[in-house]
């Protein structure tokens, strides 16, 4: 059985995430939480996503075990800006070129993450 990774691929993982940051920098909701290098944080959640979705452990590798809820900490991510992220992100899966099927099952990767990350 494949992976979502080896299922969406390399590069059309690298668009999607493309497409979702620049839906997340012009968000006026979460915009403001990514302050620092714009570039560096594309890539780590790249490098994240790969592993995530059953991938090479790309983020693992070069920054340690992901601890995302304790990376995310430092930022006050309220119920709304989870749903601002979970709406940039299924705006930018469903204008990627996977088939509906993929669509879905790669969405519902998020929302349960995405509420871990609440934490105010």
């Amino acid at each position: 059985m494949q992976t979502l990774y080896e299922l969406i691929g390399e590069e059309r993982l690298a668009n999607l995430i493309d497409r979702f940051y620049d839906r997340v920098f012009a968000s006026e909701k979460i915009g403001p939480l990514f302050k620092t290098d714009k570039e560096l944080i594309r890539l780590k959640q790249k490098m994240f996503l790969t592993q995530f979705l059953g991938g090479p452990q790309l983020y693992t590798s070069q920054f340690g075990h992901p601890r995302m809820r304790m990376r995310h900490m430092p930022h006050k991510i309220d119920h709304e800006a989870k749903e601002e992220w979970l709406k940039c992100m299924k705006a930018s899966i469903d204008e990627s070129d996977l088939d509906d099927q993929l669509k879905e099952a790669l969405y519902n990767c998020f929302p349960q993450i995405a509420q871990h990350m609440v934490n105010s």
